[in-house]
């Protein structure tokens, strides 16, 4: 239970800030460097990327990528919440990005919620190529194989050999539903990505 404060100088913060949903310090800083941002909201089986014009208005949407496209558009069948999904829906932002001549934006990543798939989407739109500053200790060591899904390969096959029963159920959803190798993640990620290269 929350307790609020009490006596006469008592004031409530701002309702995203008392939920713990925006930092205002922040994004005023953000605001102030006048240049293109890049937020990454994630939900438990999808990813949304944006890249953001702010304007007195009201803030513009230039580039958008959503995780479900890639399913729709670019044969990626496996689940669209795990961190692949997250570094193709990155990279298909980026690519949409250069083809509306936008070359460097700044990352809005507001609460750092699911942050190795905020972080793999981030890796996406910097492989892509779009000029955003960040240091080189920003992505975990080892990062590249969780991004092509061998990590998913790995305790697949694992449980496979050992627990096969296990095996059948974890993996369910992709053998049964999608139709989709858990021990090929790596493969399905390569020809996704080459997808969105060819059709961009």
């Amino acid at each position: 239970m929350i307790k609020l404060g009490k006596g006469p100088r008592y004031k409530r913060s701002f309702r995203r800030r008392f939920e713990g949903k925006t930092d205002y310090h922040r994004r005023q800083k953000l605001l102030k460097s006048r240049k293109l941002r890049i937020t990454i909201r994630a939900s438990n089986n999808h990813l949304r990327v944006q890249l953001i014009q702010s304007k007195l208005g009201g803030d513009k949407v230039l580039v958008s990528a959503f995780s479900k496209e890639l399913t729709l558009k670019y044969g990626w069948n496996a689940n669209c919440g795990n961190i692949p999904a997250a570094y193709l829906t990155g990279y298909l932002a980026g690519m949409r990005a250069k083809t509306k001549n936008i070359k460097e934006a700044i990352f809005d990543l507001g609460v750092f919620y699911h942050r190795n798939r905020a972080l793999a989407a981030c890796k996406g739109i910097v492989d892509a190529g779009i000029n955003i500053p960040h240091r080189k200790e920003f992505f975990p060591e080892n990062f590249e194989d969780r991004i092509k899904g061998t990590h998913i390969e790995t305790y697949a096959k694992t449980l496979k050999t050992k627990e096969p029963e296990r095996y059948d159920q974890m993996f369910s959803g992709y053998l049964n539903k999608k139709k989709v190798d858990p021990l090929k993640i790596s493969q399905l990620f390569s020809n996704s990505l080459k997808s969105i290269e060819n059709k961009i």
